[in-house]
């Protein structure tokens, strides 16, 4: 396995685009698409990671079979429902934590347990809010079903159950720190398996109030040395897509976006490499 030595500094932005779903709900607002003050909307770093730890965590699943990381022991998920809190306790008091974790040296440990001062706090990996180039236009209506589930009623009502971004283009950063990995234990083969993950993050966990949303780029810059050699800022503004016109208005199709293909030579020359994760995807794998 290779080193965390190895690991440079990156950049990364994924762009997504969002088709009559429901990309992130808001339980403060009845599982409303969140939404921002000024109509943008809005995809949380939580809501993207959980994906990544489903494909994860199904080892049996064609994404991860596909893959062929193999050695599942050190490929654990410890963020994952009806986890055995005592045991994941006991593997950070025994150090054994960061060997069966890959979430865990990829993000961080969330868990606040005693005598915790020298577990990992904070990822290699840390991704931004995502929010969307021009404000989403929200539809809401009731949907029904065949059987009854109230006594005495012939057929379900869910009034107002389905709710959804009719179109919106977000954009989510992410950043790849290597100073952390000398806590967390991750290594570049870590960070590789992330990257090869992202391209399936929505397509192979789509719902049914989610059944389009695509990464129409995963954007990946790698600077010249670990310590970064270009601002992020500058890398992200470079690589955002641009509503051609009527920017405060929800749009309507991809076509209505000035799509980002490259970067200015003001900022390719100083950085190592830039890649589109969505066009490495193995459709043999």
């Amino acid at each position: 396995m290779k080193s965390n030595t190895e690991i440079k500094r990156n950049t990364g932005l994924l762009v997504i685009e969002v088709v009559n779903s429901n990309p992130n709900g808001d339980p403060d607002r009845e599982s409303d698409p969140r939404q921002r003050y000024d109509g943008r909307g809005i995809i949380s770093p939580v809501s993207f990671k959980r994906k990544l730890r489903d494909l994860v965590e199904d080892k049996e699943g064609p994404v991860w079979t596909g893959l062929g990381v193999g050695d599942n022991a050190k490929f654990g998920v410890f963020e994952t429902r009806g986890r055995d809190r005592k045991q994941i306790e006991q593997d950070l008091k025994s150090g054994s934590f960061t060997e069966k974790y890959w979430d865990g040296r990829i993000f961080g440990n969330t868990f606040l347990e005693k005598e915790g001062s020298t577990t990992i706090r904070t990822g290699i990996v840390q991704f931004g809010l995502g929010v969307s180039v021009a404000p989403v236009e929200i539809e809401r209506m009731t949907m029904t079903s065949k059987a009854g589930v109230q006594e005495g009623k012939d057929r379900g009502m869910a009034p107002m159950g389905y709710r959804i971004v009719k179109h919106g283009v977000y954009c989510m950063p992410f950043f790849v720190n290597p100073t952390a990995a000398r806590k967390t234990g991750c290594t570049a083969a870590d960070i590789d398996l992330l990257f090869r993950l992202i391209p399936y993050a929505y397509a192979h966990t789509a719902s049914f109030v989610r059944p389009s949303v695509e990464i129409r780029h995963a954007w990946l810059v790698e600077h010249k040395s670990a310590l970064g050699s270009c601002s992020d800022f500058a890398l992200i503004d470079a690589l955002t897509p641009c509503k051609k016109t009527d920017p405060d208005q929800p749009s309507t199709s991809w076509k209505d976006y000035d799509d980002k293909t490259c970067l200015p030579e003001a900022l390719s020359s100083r950085i190592c490499s830039l890649r589109d994760l969505m066009t490495e995807v193995d459709g043999e794998a």
